[in-house]
């Protein structure tokens, strides 16, 4: 390695060796850290210290000498702490592209030693406190409401870490935990234990252009944030550590301490105190962006394949979806469509220009939508526009000041820097030239961590073809050597990329190459798909005005801000399948709700088994969509009869509950809550789900209980404690005191979804577009506690029209519902609150029917008043039904009253006023 300015003598190396390769070991042997000489509170209301290094070593590079350190209580509930050099300026996360409060700028005057050198000191803010050593320093973040430490660095001979340290190239501090944290993120990886981290598994940050099917090792992003929940007497406390940095890093995680070993950059705390999990997401994206509206066709089922190998053959996928009456919203191109796999340009043999604009139309006017692939690298070709433009906008990568050489798909590529705005222009003008020439409805984004076929400095081979056009097409055919003269190839500390220590430019963009201003691919590496979908999202934004639809593969703290995300290239197995519950949960954590796994398996083929039981999980994925392989057989959901009826189930629901996944899209917008929740998130007092991985919540209250294992035509789920109504069969409930694990039926085409007590869940009739399911009549679905003679229930409603680019109340184009309902002294009353119903109206949508469960009791409904007028049903087709519920486990062994289940069919209530509703069930609610 030729690294001028790091120089170790054969015995540090030696040492440097052992520390890189022992995931274990004390950090004691690097140095002593850093002790305070001064801290005073800075003009913005924050305080800031000088660190000065106790003792020089060269393990890793050589200590900078000071650090300023600055502290700020941002809001009530988050407080940062920023330690970076307090000479010069080092890589950040750019400010520009992920907004927040900027430090004062460092290099001004440092403070000299006390005289008399202070031992504690505490900074307070409204939830948190912030707490010091000066000697050697160390801090320490405490909740004020119970006087917790959440974090502390404060190294001993027992704490199993050292002190902090602070190099150019190797960054690491660490905090002590209790051994009861439930730990949760620190992603992307697939977690083969489940959502709940575990002890001594590898957690390394650097996006990689891996398979998903690599358990625990770095994957497609990364999001160093992790969640803590603990139960503190009896009391669920949660909170968030995010560290914003984009290097490289290992995070070394052993149940009573985490150690962050990092190769770049500079400490950037985020702490979020809570202390729910619903309060952490919130206060996390009120940080990094709340996450996208997403448009109303999004959240129906989306099917795509790479090998649709012209245009009749989707065609063909679009009209068979029709027949076996399965819905479907979206049909996807992976790269078929392209011409030679370039960018933004059409086959005309393939998929000519007049026959698609010809089938695009159909499918638009039936409300379906089309969404393509695109990938960063842009081929080199003097005869294509898109890379004549680019070279003359200057707009690609550079090393040693030539346009940085790759090969991806369509052969040698250069890849844009989206750092540069004249990038960011030239890519919305290419997305709007594509768009004239397709009027495609979104975009997917791939390969975009970056992915290269290749390694190091190439140059295109004279004389041979490349690629040749035969075999998979990934195979590097570039002349290439390695770079390893520059200390940003070959780094002091070796992270553990790809689970095995690759070299960090190893097929990816060298990371001594330049984007704009001089910043290094070493520092900005882990951001490319971040600054690319930031940078696609303006550029559909500016199209039509309409609400981008943009899917990442790469994502970084903040994407979720800008588009959704799939889980990348799984495997046709179960273990793909029970993976994709976890990788889909954490994602809902780090701010990116909008996610889904590829349904039945990228490759190779799935069983039909398996096929079975992944859409019985897919269907349920806030993003839900099916896509193979080239290589591997056609897996549409008609391909099998088993298969085709387990999705008219179990997308049949899906299709129903749209309004409330949308309501969910708009509560995910607003305060960053997912989609698809762990079930600790409703209920963290209970702690036997804090590890759950294979159960999961839509929501608050819907909760998902699918067959993950080959051969089972039953499943055991864990239902927290409440009643349960199935609903598939209403009349079935559930009812768990205390929380209890229950074994429930599961025959090959059915799913376990159960809807929780005191929720009003607005449904509709489905449908096989999003489009007509969505002009369909409402029901209101109300659960009350089974067989209580007192019950409240709310639910909520959002509708909007779904394509205006903002996602809000006050533009005249939405409504917004809040449903309520109580039952007590035999009397069941349900009514709303509606605000800027003039869009509801202008819908006409109305209430059909109306569903209450669990009322105590037998009997009919009677005097049935609605708006304080009785309903007579002469005249009106009004029907009022009632069932008694059997249950799986509950009341009987309990001992407990029966209870019915009440249905109000043939309303017509307009969903844009307010109204009410009562009557009297037969026999009495009350004792």
């Amino acid at each position: 390695m030729d690294s001028p300015k790091t120089v170790f003598s054969c015995l540090s190396l030696l040492v440097a060796l052992i520390l890189c390769f022992s995931p274990t070991h004390s950090s004691n042997t690097i140095g002593k850290g850093y002790r305070l000489i001064s801290i005073e509170e800075s003009p913005d209301g924050g305080f800031i210290g000088y660190l000065q290094v106790k003792h020089k070593n060269k393990i890793y590079g050589s200590d900078i000498t000071t650090l300023r350190l600055y502290v700020k209580h941002e809001t009530d509930n988050r407080l940062r702490v920023h330690i970076t050099d307090a000479k010069k300026q080092r890589w950040e996360v750019p400010y520009n592209l992920l907004p927040r409060d900027q430090p004062p700028p460092v290099g001004k005057a440092i403070g000299k030693s006390r005289k008399t050198p202070i031992t504690v000191q505490e900074i307070s803010g409204s939830e948190l406190t912030f707490s010091y050593t000066t000697d050697p320093f160390s801090f320490a973040v405490k909740r004020r409401s119970n006087g917790q430490t959440l974090f502390n660095t404060s190294s001993s001979p027992n704490s199993g870490f050292g002190e902090m340290v602070f190099k150019d190239q190797y960054l690491e501090i660490s905090t002590s935990l209790p051994k009861d944290a439930s730990l949760y993120g620190l992603g992307e990886n697939s977690q083969a234990n489940g959502i709940k981290l575990v002890p001594n598994e590898p957690y390394t940050l650097y996006t990689e252009d891996v398979s998903a099917i690599n358990l625990n090792t770095d994957l497609y992003g990364s999001h160093p944030v992790y969640m803590d929940l603990r139960n503190v007497g009896g009391k669920p406390y949660a909170h968030a550590v995010l560290l914003l940095n984009s290097n490289g890093m290992d995070v070394f995680y052993r149940g009573t301490s985490l150690t962050y070993k990092v190769i770049g950059g500079v400490f950037d705390f985020y702490f979020v105190a809570g202390p729910s999990p619903l309060d952490v997401v919130d206060q996390y994206t009120s940080l990094i962006g709340r996450p996208a509206p997403m448009p109303y066709w999004s959240l129906g089922f989306h099917q795509c394949r790479w090998g649709y190998r012209n245009l009749s053959v989707i065609e063909d996928v679009v009209d068979s979806y029709q027949k076996a009456k399965i819905p479907l919203d979206v049909i996807w191109n992976d790269d078929d469509h392209m011409d030679a796999k370039k960018d933004f340009t059409l086959s005309p043999i393939s998929y000519p220009r007049a026959k698609l604009l010809n089938f695009l139309d159909k499918i638009h006017k039936m409300g379906m939508k089309y969404v393509v692939i695109n990938d960063p690298g842009i081929g080199v070709n003097s005869s294509y526009g898109v890379y004549q433009r680019g070279m003359a906008n200057d707009v690609f990568i550079k090393y040693e000041g030539k346009p940085f050489l790759a090969q991806v798909w369509p052969g040698a590529v250069h890849f844009p820097d989206f750092l540069n705005p004249k990038t960011v222009a030239w890519w919305g003008e290419e997305i709007r030239r594509f768009h004239e020439l397709v009027p495609i409805d979104g975009l997917w984004i791939d390969m975009n961590e970056v992915s290269n076929f290749c390694t190091g400095l190439c140059t295109i081979p004279k004389g041979k073809k490349c690629p040749t056009g035969e075999g998979p097409g990934w195979i590097c055919c570039l002349d290439c050597k390695n770079i390893t003269k520059t200390r940003w190839d070959e780094p002091p500390y070796k992270i553990n990329a790809t689970g095995v220590q690759a070299p960090i430019g190893f097929k990816t963009i060298a990371t001594s190459a330049l984007h704009y201003n001089g910043v290094r691919e070493y520092d900005a590496h882990s951001i490319y798909g971040f600054s690319e979908t930031g940078s696609t999202h303006k550029g559909l934004l500016s199209i039509e005005g309409k609400r981008p639809f943009i899917l990442s593969r790469s994502t970084f703290v903040g994407s979720g801000k800008y588009a959704a995300h799939w889980t990348g290239d799984n495997q046709g197995t179960w273990q793909s399948l029970q993976v994709s519950i976890s990788t889909m949960l954490n994602f809902g954590i780090f701010g990116v709700p909008m996610v889904g796994a590829d349904i039945c398996g990228f490759y190779p083929q799935p069983t039909e088994e398996l096929c079975n039981r992944w859409i019985e999980v897919g269907a349920f994925y806030p993003f839900s969509r099916d896509h193979a392989n080239y290589y591997s057989p056609r897996q549409e959901l008609y391909q099998w009869d088993t298969v085709a009826n387990s999705a008219r189930n179990a997308l049949g629901m899906r299709y129903k509950i749209l309004p409330y996944l949308y309501t969910l899209n708009y509560e995910a917008h607003m305060t960053g809550a997912p989609i698809a929740r762990p079930l600790f998130f409703s209920f963290p007092e209970y702690t036997e789900c804090y590890a759950s991985s294979r159960q999961f919540l839509l929501g608050s209250s819907l909760m998902i209980s699918p067959v993950l294992e080959q051969g089972k035509t039953e499943v055991e789920a864990l239902f927290p404690p409440g009643s349960w109504y199935h609903m598939f069969d209403m009349t079935q409930a559930v009812v768990s005191k205390s929380g209890k694990r229950v074994t429930l039926p599961a025959p090959l085409n059915f799913v376990n979804v159960h809807l929780h007590q005191n929720t009003i869940l607005p449904m509709q009739q489905g449908g096989l577009i999003s489009k007509e399911a969505r002009t369909t009549p409402f029901n209101l679905v109300i659960t009350f506690p089974a067989g209580a003679s007192e019950g409240y229930a709310t639910g909520k409603l959002y509708l909007d029209e779904d394509e205006l680019p903002e996602m809000k109340l006050g533009n005249g184009q939405s409504t917004y519902v809040d449903f309520y309902a109580s039952v007590g002294n035999g009397t069941v009353k349900m009514w709303s609150q509606v605000k800027e119903g003039k869009f509801a109206l202008s819908k006409g949508w109305v209430i059909e029917k109306v569903s209450v469960l669990g009322l105590r009791g037998g009997g009919q409904a009677s005097e049935v008043e609605i708006n304080g007028s009785p309903v007579a049903n002469e005249g009106k087709k009004i029907e009022v039904s009632s069932k008694e519920h059997t249950y799986v486990v509950g009341l009987e062994e309990e001992g407990e009253n029966k209870s019915v289940m009440v249905e109000v069919k043939g309303l017509e209530i307009l969903v844009g006023k307010d109204f009410n509703m009562s009557w009297k069930m037969g026999i009495s609610g009350a004792n």
